[in-house]
């Protein structure tokens, strides 16, 4: 007996991303694409990035039909990214270019087309991955290039979420420190794989001091810090040093933000989202210095941008709460 299936379109600032998720919320297919960026480069250009986007949607496309073979004649309904979060004059460029396929597709196979946040797709991925015990409210740390936050979720009756930010950087965002150090150091970019394979061969102890104060971090200090290390001459503390100092620095940051905002509201499960909360070390960190809090962890392929999120909260906008009881 075939099953229905849900498609997931996401095009953030450096991955597009597809996937597909049947009727019990079993994953059939992810596929993804990184953006190219030249190398000593720290990003892109929208205008580039929506580029690469509309080159990249049609061979993810082939990727993911070639492997859920019925999906023209199976497929229920599309979910899409629109907006990097849900809150109003929330808007990049680059999320036109999956808006405008999916849009295109719900209309030629006349299945509803939904629409969702880029932070709600990443909230859906790390619930569908962790199997989080929902409760009414939970905590969610958001760490990638773009965001640094930890966040109140609830769940609306429409299943989107109603996202009250409590903390987070006051100036960069994890991801761009990991990621301006990689750069520096010649690794390419994004730079957090490279960086953690560097870290992992460290075992030296170099520590960059971390900052947090009433639900505020920064990272432009361990940024400075982090490249007079490189500069200087001690003897001693190499590239891998600096490397494991840096992701030591923000899981330090991290989880004093974290138990900061629990102890403010009482919440106790916090659900670990974004790019950066791919890094084993500072998961390890995390589980290590926050023994009091219930930690819950997206699978580390579902941290990083993909569209598995949206495929979910398509199949969930579609079919309810009997889709739902699939998720949890």
């Amino acid at each position: 007996m075939s099953s229905d299936y849900f498609l997931g379109i996401d095009t953030s600032n450096y991955t597009t991303s597809v996937a597909v998720v049947d009727d019990q919320a079993h994953l059939m297919a992810n596929a993804r694409q990184l953006l190219p960026v030249q190398p000593g480069q720290r990003g892109l250009r929208q205008s580039e990035a929506l580029f690469w986007h509309v080159k990249n949607l049609p061979p993810l496309m082939d990727q993911v039909a070639a492997v859920v073979p019925d999906l023209r004649r199976n497929l229920r309904a599309i979910a899409v990214t629109t907006n990097p979060r849900p809150v109003e004059d929330s808007y990049m460029p680059v999320f036109l270019a999956g808006t405008s396929l999916a849009q295109s597709l719900g209309s030629v196979l006349a299945v509803p087309c939904y629409s969702l946040s880029h932070q709600e797709n990443h909230l859906w991925a790390g619930l569908f991955s962790a199997r989080v015990p929902a409760g009414d409210r939970f905590l969610a740390l958001h760490l990638s290039g773009g965001t640094s936050e930890v966040l109140a979720v609830e769940m609306t009756q429409a299943y989107h979420f109603q996202i009250q930010c409590l903390g987070g950087s006051s100036d960069l965002h994890a991801g761009q420190l990991i990621d301006r150090i990689g750069v520096a150091m010649g690794l390419p970019f994004p730079s957090g794989p490279e960086l953690e394979r560097l870290a992992m061969t460290s075992a030296n102890p170099v520590v960059i001091p971390s900052y947090h104060k009433e639900g505020q971090i920064s990272f432009s200090g361990a940024e400075a810090a982090a490249l007079r290390l490189m500069a200087g001459t001690e003897e001693g503390i190499t590239k891998a040093d600096i490397a494991k100092a840096v992701l030591l620095n923000v899981a330090r940051a991290v989880a004093k933000l974290l138990q900061w905002t629990s102890r403010k509201t009482g919440i106790s499960q916090v659900l670990l989202v974004g790019g950066v909360c791919a890094s084993t070390i500072i998961r390890n960190q995390l589980v290590e210095r926050l023994s009091g809090l219930e930690l819950y962890s997206a699978a580390p392929e579902l941290s990083v941008d993909n569209a598995v999120g949206a495929a979910v909260f398509s199949g969930v906008s579609y079919g309810g709460r009997s889709f739902l009881r699939h998720v949890f």
